[in-house]
């Protein structure tokens, strides 16, 4: 599987999501530590930089203006009503310990699409990056979303079916069925580094 013109997108690795302390942390943190998805993840994005290849993380962040945070869903209703715990420096949107040692390239957002609400698809594009390998939590959530959304901007994607995780095991399964459909197809990471 050739890496020119590739990057991995690494989709809201941060406390928020992945951890007990943070908004999400009822919700995914268990879930997230039972898969193993974030010791998978680091070896891959650790991998990727090893081998040249960019990672870009995102972060789901809310300035103080709000950004481009729009409330025209439950989900986002729900974080701008708790926007104090997404400001761009509060402990919750950090990366998490374990990946801020490859957290060179990180772009904050607003909205469900890692892409979506910033400049991340220009600059990509500016790279000469044309496939993008996709990791992150949750599967049928900022994976899903950003998958779709990569592939429609004209990206060839491959979500990293074993470096993403959801909070039930069921809904990973059948997002990642879709994804499988709707991209260039999941990969797992050991077939993408020949591992």
């Amino acid at each position: 599987m050739t890496m020119e013109h590739a990057a991995v997108l690494a989709l809201h690795w941060q406390v928020n999501v992945i951890k007990p302390e943070g908004f999400f942390g009822g919700m995914l943190a268990a879930p997230v530590e039972r898969s193993g998805v974030v010791g998978r993840a680091v070896r891959f994005h650790e991998w990727a930089a090893a081998a040249g290849i960019p990672v870009y993380f995102t972060r789901f962040t809310i300035p103080e203006d709000e950004g481009r945070l729009v409330r025209n869903t439950a989900f986002m209703r729900a974080v701008g009503d708790a926007q104090e715990q997404f400001r761009p420096g509060a402990p919750g949107t950090r990366i998490i310990p374990e990946m801020t040692h490859l957290a060179e390239h990180v772009t904050d957002n607003q909205k469900l699409s890692g892409l979506a609400g910033n400049d991340l698809a220009a600059r990509l594009g500016d790279a000469g990056v044309t496939t993008l390998y996709v990791t992150g939590v949750a599967t049928n959530l900022t994976v899903e979303q950003t998958a779709r959304h990569a592939t429609d901007l004209g990206f060839v994607v491959h979500p990293v079916s074993d470096c993403v995780a959801a909070a039930d095991e069921a809904v990973h399964l059948a997002s990642l069925a879709n994804l499988d459909l709707a991209t260039a197809g999941c990969r797992t990471a050991a077939e993408i580094t020949g591992g």
